[in-house]
């Protein structure tokens, strides 16, 4: 993987959240509506993936200028790729959604969210986590997929307690070899250092402890690692399987759906490199599309889950139909 000083820059701008103005938070968050509407109820919904019970847990969503967001395609493409998913032509809202894996008695949270780091209008997997019925304490495994601060920043608080305090935290190996090398960090700009100083915030009082994880891999059971880098160096995705179920839980492999789904050659600003993130990014659709694998990404419109199917040269994805039974 090649990784110059602009995308170092590009993605420390998210890695590095704790450290100043949230790096989502780049237009101004509405104001609430007054009055009984002013808030939604509880984010989360579950569903089985066999004999597996996995709950999404959303976390807030916070605006992104769609100017810039992405790196090889002209402002008027992609916003007419907004338009034509309904979406606003100046801002993309992005979302958070977490994973909460029951497996028998064994409780396994995917990615933490923002934590009390993010935006004004992040922050809400706490009280989701907590309305779903699930404790803080009662964790088992913390796996997480890579080190940028919406991903980690809830294992840690800002006055540095522990979430998670019984948890074992499993990292992917080649996360911890880039964000946590001192040489690399001392070597990158000053203004390109905030993710490797939020990735030592979070985990440098447990570094002993934290379990650095291998590709292909059972992680826990019926949850198996792949590679899936170019959005950073040890970007991970996973395979849930139970029985004849399974979930292809994509991370950051693309974006919000609406543009990287269907323009998977895109590039997205955060993508540390760009052409290795493009190929990942085939490639995992591909599967999905192939095996009718449903789908988990922590950018898309809540639940964020669903199946691919091809289309043209791209694809789409299809939500999942809502269900009041689990």
């Amino acid at each position: 993987m090649t990784i110059t000083r602009r995308t170092v820059l590009a993605s420390t701008a998210l890695a590095a959240a704790p450290l100043g103005a949230p790096a989502l938070a780049q237009t101004p968050a509405p104001a609430p509506a007054q009055g009984s509407g002013s808030r939604q109820a509880p984010g989360f919904y579950r569903y089985k993936v066999g004999d597996i019970e996995v709950t999404a847990v959303n976390d807030g969503s916070a605006p992104r200028p769609l100017d810039g967001f992405i790196r090889n395609a002209e402002l008027p493409t992609v916003q007419q790729a907004a338009r034509e998913a309904f979406l606003p032509q100046d801002t993309i809202q992005l979302t958070f959604n977490g994973l909460v894996i029951r497996n028998g008695d064994r409780l396994t949270v995917i990615d933490t969210g923002n934590g009390d780091m993010g935006a004004p209008t992040t922050g809400r997997w706490m009280e989701n986590f907590r309305a779903a019925g699930f404790d803080p304490a009662q964790v088992n495994t913390v796996v997480i997929s890579h080190f940028h601060g919406d991903h980690i920043n809830g294992l840690r608080r800002k006055d540095g307690t522990a979430v998670f305090p019984n948890a074992e935290v499993m990292v992917p190996a080649a996360e911890w070899a880039f964000w946590m090398d001192d040489a690399r960090m001392n070597q990158a700009p000053e203004n390109a250092r905030g993710g490797f100083q939020g990735a030592r915030r979070v985990f440098g009082p447990i570094a002993r402890d934290v379990k650095q994880y291998e590709m292909d891999k059972e992680l826990v059971p019926g949850l198996t690692s792949i590679a899936a880098p170019g959005h950073t160096p040890g970007h991970t995705a996973y395979m849930l399987s139970s029985g004849s179920g399974r979930l292809l839980i994509l991370s950051d492999t693309a974006n919000h759906p609406a543009l990287f789904v269907r323009n998977p050659d895109w590039s997205a600003v955060f993508d540390m490199d760009a052409d290795q993130a493009r190929a990942t990014r085939r490639k995992m659709l591909d599967l999905a599309a192939a095996e009718r694998a449903q789908v988990a990404f922590y950018h898309a419109p809540f639940p964020g889950t669903g199946h691919i199917a091809k289309e043209g040269s791209g694809f789409r994805f299809v939500p999942v139909q809502w269900s009041p039974a689990v």
